[in-house]
């Protein structure tokens, strides 16, 4: 961004709460604080919404992976940062971009059309991602009203993939289970029988009726996968409710290489928040909603929400330097771009901001301790999630345009070790030509390399790469067992680092985009963030919503079309 636009000062100059960055969580606090009558400054150093939940073209998509995956130096005089420096009566410390984005590979096969079509894509940065009817972010939507701001459509169908390129129905209903043909009679029995124990331990947990039949406690404190096994589940069936209704990432049968062993009580959890979401609103066909025009729609009518409460944006506008109380190291406020200084009691930051080693050399140990969360620490490798976007033509499964595959660990090699996650979605929901699809895929990792294997591994089951000699021919040709595979028009592949939000004093800063195929982390680490700014105060507890999914729809909230 070496340049900025002519903007005059900002008036006023003091605010409660600074905010950089407008993705989901940051959003979602501006709104509320705006809401709860808190003057807020929201900032974003580029110019469109989401920041790194945003749903953008192209060559912009393009344009922002490479410029953020190279480090760009923050806007001052100098490529690095500079040492600390007192104006009047603060300290000033320069802060520094730290990229999110690594092994950045962008193909287009078909530049000409790509190039036709390029702004009637909008593609999500943060991919694959959906919503739950039952999820957190449509509670926060409805209660604040953002959802004034938005419409979704549901997601047709979910898949479970191997290695042979078959996809099979995620039987998730009685209806889908009974529909199911490649379940035997038993299996189909076991299921059901299985639905309705949670079914039934959810109730009782509702009504606290002892009487009612339910989950042991020693059950619920177990491995999820033990407890599955216990209720005498095919391996099928596990890998289903395991991967693609409680959304697993790791290998739970692989207690040496799972990052993150599930428990029993988590799992139910988990198989709630899909039940529940089925059925909640009448005109979603399953668990799962998309935002029409992309995920980047999320971010801004939270935005959209606190503009109408006060909140003051400014895009493309970074900030350079934090100021700090030069005797009592406490923050103050921050200096724009623009050279403009501007002041306030809190500040959120986007997690690429950060402030460089060289610069706390010289502070005191209360300037040190003021600017905690922004030391960069020691990240783990395997906080990764490799993501990858393709372009195709034609459908991934026949006359199904919206729809989730999911390939649980080992399904398509030994050596995988996380569920690979794949999203189709079709221009029905605004975020690409008539004729063409986006994929988005996703699977964490520990290093780039692996990450990058898995996802090229689930794209060739799903899709044919371009040759040479068909680059004008038909995109769709025939596989090895009859069924016919989309050809790719345009990919990109690129690893994505995993920030978990910090929360300090006066200072905090936002998480990333984490690896789930939801929001709910993403939300309570808004409303961590709201409490720590404004205590114990609820979230939108100004706003009235209708408490029945049905008025909701009748009276302007969530709306699903067919």
């Amino acid at each position: 961004m070496s340049e900025l636009p002519p903007y005059p000062p900002l008036d006023p100059t003091n605010y409660d709460l600074i905010v950089v960055g407008t993705g989901v969580s940051e959003s979602v606090l501006s709104a509320a604080a705006s809401s709860s009558g808190s003057s807020v400054l929201h900032l974003d150093p580029n110019p469109f919404y989401g920041s790194h939940f945003a749903s953008l073209s192209l060559p912009d998509l393009s344009s922002f992976l490479r410029s953020n995956s190279d480090s760009p130096p923050p806007q001052t005089s100098s490529s690095s940062p500079s040492p600390p420096s007192i104006s009047h009566d603060f300290l000033s410390v320069d802060l520094v971009n730290r990229s999110l984005y690594s092994s950045v590979e962008i193909s287009s096969f078909e530049p000409a059309i790509l190039e036709e079509h390029s702004r009637r894509f909008n593609v999500d940065l943060c991919g694959p991602r959906v919503i739950f009817c039952a999820d957190e972010s449509i509670n926060l939507m409805l209660k604040s009203g953002s959802n004034n701001y938005v419409e979704f459509k549901s997601i047709d169908a979910s898949f479970v993939g191997d290695s042979s390129g078959e996809l099979r129905n995620v039987p998730d209903s009685r209806a889908a289970i009974f529909k199911d043909k490649s379940l035997t009679l038993l299996e189909k029995n076991q299921l059901m029988k299985f639905f309705k124990l949670v079914q039934a331990h959810l109730a009782s947990s509702i009504e606290s009726d002892e009487t009612t039949v339910s989950i042991s406690e020693e059950d619920m404190e177990s491995p999820f996968v033990e407890f599955l096994a216990k209720m005498r589940l095919p391996p099928k069936i596990k890998s289903i409710i395991l991967y693609a209704i409680a959304m697993l990432d790791y290998d739970q049968d692989n207690t040496e290489t799972c990052g993150d062993l599930l428990k029993t009580r988590d799992g139910i959890d988990r198989l709630a928040l899909y039940i529940t979401s089925m059925g909640r609103f009448s005109n979603a066909l399953g668990a799962l909603i998309y935002p029409i025009y992309g995920q980047g729609e999320l971010p801004q009518a939270f935005c959209r929400r606190a503009a109408v409460k006060g909140c003051i944006y400014v895009l493309r506008m970074p900030i350079t330097a934090l100021l700090l109380d030069k005797e009592t190291g406490g923050y103050k406020g921050v200096r724009l771009a623009s050279g403009q200084e501007i002041f306030s009691q809190k500040l959120i930051l986007d997690p690429c901001l950060t402030v460089g080693l060289e610069s706390l050399s010289s502070l005191t140990d209360q300037h040190k301790e003021t600017l905690r969360v922004l030391v960069p620490k020691a990240i783990s490798s395997k906080a990764k999630i490799a993501r990858g976007i393709c372009i195709i033509r034609g459908s991934v499964k026949a006359d199904i345009s919206n729809a989730l595959v999911v390939y649980p660990p080992k399904s398509l090699f030994p050596e995988q070790l996380t569920a690979i996650r794949v999203l189709q979605l079709g221009s029905g929901l605004a975020v690409c030509p008539a004729d063409m699809h986006v994929l988005y895929l996703s699977s964490l990792c520990d290093n780039d390399d692996r990450g990058k294997t898995a996802l090229l591994s689930a794209m060739s089951t799903l899709i044919r790469p371009q040759l040479p000699e068909n680059l004008q021919s038909d995109s769709v040709v025939e596989n090895d067992t009859a069924e016919t595979k989309p050809v790719v028009l345009w990919r990109a592949l690129y690893v994505q680092e995993l920030v978990k939000g910090e929360f300090g004093g006066s200072i905090s800063s936002a998480s990333s985009p984490d690896g789930n195929l939801n929001y709910n982390e993403i939300v309570e680490s808004a409303v961590k963030l709201y409490e720590q700014f404004m205590g114990s105060d609820e979230l939108f507890k100004e706003e009235a919503s209708p408490e029945n999914p049905a008025e909701m729809e009748k009276s302007g909230g969530v709306e699903i079309e067919d």
